[in-house]
């Protein structure tokens, strides 16, 4: 695995211990970067960052296009090592590969599209100009959650902007990051412009994340995880004047108005709340649900809960894995236990296939009836936990549903033209993500993905979110043989001055 990016031990058995949640089982041994590694990556991608910035952006963007190809044809095998190493079922393991395509797919067109401004100047004979240039090294400091896919839409877009990579993927899924390592370098051999070790990546723990968030030759560091992870990042990024992409806690909610179509509610749900066993940034976690319907739809929630297959995520009819780790599951035990305390009504949370695989952490998951919107429900548990709650009005509803400390991704489900529009307006939800009869999961590619508030303020993937990977240069040219100041200012030189 040549010299392109990979640590040189990283293949040697070691210090990391690398498990599946499908049955707790070890599947590799790791062996960790140390700090003077990160030191020697940030450096050697200092180097070919140097290097890559010269090559035309429609060139860079070919790089991408051949890492496309890769993806495209190790579909099937990177989505099952996706769905080994998160416990995810094989059909988002698939698509989260597919988002890795897509992703491509922008980028290769954002390749020929980096585009400036002409800007009119009050100077005459002059020219203003506003373009983009290539930033430098990119940190990016992933989550289990989403190993690959994440990465990817940092990656693409930041490489067709001109700049290399130093990936810190989460301990908990290394074989994911070492395989899509693997498919770039591949990608990279064929397009022969590629410097050595523009994409590189960190093994270890959170102290490897430290030194690449301290280190000043990374000016852009991009990381996914929890809000305690951002609170530790940002003041360190930001005392060094670096920029930092955050994407963090999400504390997701959804509102079912008496209007709305409530098999396509129910339905949206199910998805929204159980899938991934809980563990996206977008899962829903709050549903605030009008009290003429509340009591039917409740119903109808809980008898499809009950019917949700929990297994082996590689088999198929299973619509839900395991937990992460027994972590993850003790914390969704506690904040039930939190929840009874609190007179909540809890249908569904218990363990299974403990017998089967006891090293392994299957839940099902659980619907929480809660009177009012308690500090444990303002508070994000990484698990399939869904707060249930009734509402009267809709101001109400919104103002429950933005009285949360993050403020991600959300949705309403009604009919009512007026309901939505106020919803989506600047009087509605005040998260980065606003949803109209969809859940609040399942984002594409095109549109800038993030959130505000404790979710960290950062945008990736689509849109405009290229342009956190660059730099802005505002450019002046005067073509004249006078030389006028700006706001019509006279500073004339004294007499003699030639």
């Amino acid at each position: 695995m040549g010299g392109f990016g990979f640590p040189e031990r990283q293949l040697a058995q070691g210090d990391l211990v690398v498990r599946s949640p499908i049955n707790g089982a070890e599947i590799a041994q790791l062996s960790t970067s140390s700090r003077g590694d990160v030191e020697r990556m940030i450096g050697e991608a200092h180097t070919a960052f140097l290097a890559w910035r010269t090559v035309p952006a429609p060139r860079r963007g070919e790089l991408v296009r051949l890492f496309g190809e890769e993806l495209r044809a190790h579909k099937a095998a990177l989505g099952r090592l996706v769905s080994i190493e998160t416990g995810k079922i094989l059909q988002e393991g698939l698509g989260e590969v597919q988002e890795m395509i897509d992703i491509c797919d922008f980028a290769v067109g954002l390749s020929r599209q980096l585009y400036g401004l002409t800007i009119a100047s009050e100077r005459a004979s002059h020219k203003m100009m506003e373009t983009w240039r290539p930033l430098g090294v990119v940190g990016i400091i992933s989550a289990f959650n989403f190993p690959a896919a994440v990465w990817a839409w940092n990656a693409a877009i930041a490489l067709v902007c001109g700049d290399a990579l130093v990936w810190k993927p989460s301990e908990k899924t290394p074989l994911t990051a070492l395989a899509c390592q693997a498919l770039l370098e591949r990608a990279a051999v064929r397009h022969n412009n590629a410097p050595a070790r523009l994409s590189s990546i960190i093994l270890g723990g959170p102290e490897l994340g430290e030194a690449l968030v301290d280190d000043r030759r990374a000016p852009l560091v991009s990381a996914t995880g929890s809000t305690r992870m951002g609170r530790a990042a940002a003041p360190r990024i930001a005392a060094r004047f670096g920029r930092a992409i955050l994407e963090l806690g999400g504390n997701n909610g959804m509102i079912v108005a008496p209007s709305a179509d409530l098999d396509l509610a129910a339905r949206a749900v199910l998805f929204a709340a159980a899938g991934t066993a809980g563990q996206r940034c977008t899962t829903l976690r709050r549903l605030f649900v009008h009290e003429s319907i509340y009591d039917g739809f409740l119903a109808r929630l809980k008898r499809a809960y009950v019917q949700i297959a929990v297994g082996n995520p590689l088999e198929a009819g299973t619509l839900v894995g395991p937990l992460i780790d027994k972590r993850a599951f003790e914390a969704m035990q506690a904040a039930l236990a939190e929840a009874r305390a609190e007179a909540g009504v809890i249908a569904g949370g218990e363990r299974v296939h403990a017998e089967l695989w006891p090293d392994a952490y299957y839940a099902r998951p659980a619907i929480v009836e809660m009177a009012e919107q308690t500090p444990l429900v303002r508070r994000e548990t990484f698990a399939p936990i869904l707060y249930a709650m009734r509402y009267r009005d809709l101001d109400e509803a919104i103002a429950r549903h933005n009285a949360v400390a993050q403020g991600l991704a959300s949705s309403i489900f009604t009919n009512d033209l007026r309901e939505a529009e106020l919803f989506t307006s600047g009087e509605g939800s005040d998260c980065g993500i606003v949803n109209v009869n969809i859940g609040p999961s399942g984002a594409e590619i095109g549109g800038a993905f993030g959130g505000e508030k404790e979710t960290g303020g950062g945008r990736e993937s689509g849109s405009d979110a290229w342009k956190a990977y660059m730099r802005r240069a505002t450019t002046t040219i005067n073509y004249s043989r006078d030389l006028p100041l700006a706001q019509g200012i006279r500073f004339d030189a004294p007499d003699g001055f030639e």
